[in-house]
């Protein structure tokens, strides 16, 4: 038996697509653990570890309900701070994005009694929603991978409620408790910055910018990630490890798929395939494929319903890395 925990908000999220539609419906946390849930069907349990309003509690229980093997004794309401979310999207990929509500941070306290773990899979989405003491702890005090998503440290609001990308500055005291670190491409260029700037040269993202990434893996590994993506959107990841003391750097490419409705909780999606492909096979490789699968099914629709059981999505990674 698999055991799987997902760390992070489960915000109430209020989505505008770039084809002017709106959906409403709760996040983040949500997409990974449903997606592990139905490809571990009777092979594993899923344990989602959030702090949510307790006028949302009852509603975020019923979106699990369906799903016999995902423990909710881990969303805690009794101090009622959830998250709630505003996005606009722009076009497929950009959006504006509002925060109206923060929740309390996952603390060591609220996983202390969490044993037997396989994966920890952290999704923060603002850079507040995870302690560096609770990594810190489960390196110390459990077993199991710490898979990292990078989007939390690299985000931020301001008081009126705006998100927007910062520079992550104090990366190097959370890599040594990393084991895999995830992040796409524009978090990883607030990742990697000059130690001082002209004010002209500063600039919002540049998607074709890839030239700073074997030097940033190198660091990052170097300060004990054992393995380092980075997604490239609809290019897929790279995939950067070490093998006898040699960095090893691999491209998997993505899951083509034709008509996108909605890339919310890819990135989430993402990071529970990675836990998915360690847990299962301890490949660096076959994980890349499953999160590259999960990222993708995540876009083909509204409902949780995208993401596909065990045989199904096995026959989605046949197809695409087997022929």
């Amino acid at each position: 038996m698999v055991k799987i925990a997902v760390l992070g908000p489960i915000p109430r999220d209020t989505i505008y697509t770039y084809q002017n539609e709106v959906i409403r419906k709760y996040g983040c946390v949500t997409h990974p653990v449903i997606a592990l849930s139905k490809l571990l069907g009777e092979e594993g349990e899923v344990i989602p570890v959030s702090k949510v309003h307790q006028k949302d509690h009852q509603g975020i229980l019923d979106v699990f309900s369906p799903y016999t093997n995902i423990n909710t004794d881990y969303i805690d309401s009794k101090e009622n701070r959830g998250t709630v979310i505003e996005l606009k999207f722009i076009d497929q990929n950009n959006r504006l994005e509002k925060q109206t509500a923060c929740m309390k941070p996952i603390l060591p306290d609220d996983i202390a009694d969490l044993d037997d773990i396989d994966a920890y899979v952290f999704v923060p989405i603002t850079d507040f929603e995870i302690s560096l003491s609770t990594l810190k702890y489960i390196k110390e005090h459990k077993k199991g991978a710490i898979i990292f998503d990078a989007h939390g440290p690299t985000t931020t609001m301001s008081m009126i409620g705006d998100r927007y990308r910062k520079f992550w500055v104090d990366m190097d005291e959370w890599l040594p408790y990393i084991d895999i670190l995830k992040m796409n491409l524009e978090e990883s260029q607030v990742c990697w910055f000059e130690d001082e700037y002209e004010v002209e040269e500063m600039s919002s993202y540049d998607e074709e910018k890839t030239d700073h990434l074997d030097d940033m893996a190198a660091h990052v590994l170097k300060k004990g990630v054992s393995y380092f993506y980075v997604t490239l959107d609809s290019r897929g990841c790279v995939l950067y490890y070490l093998e006898n003391d040699k960095i090893i750097k691999t491209f998997i490419k993505s899951v083509f798929m034709k008509d996108v409705i909605d890339t919310t909780g890819c990135g989430d999606s993402f990071a529970g395939g990675l836990a998915y492909g360690f847990s299962k096979f301890q490949e660096p490789i076959k994980a890349g494929q499953y999160a590259n699968t999960l990222g993708a099914l995540r876009t083909q629709g509204k409902t949780f319903d995208v993401f596909k059981n065990k045989k199904e999505t096995e026959e989605i990674i046949k197809y695409y890395y087997n022929n």
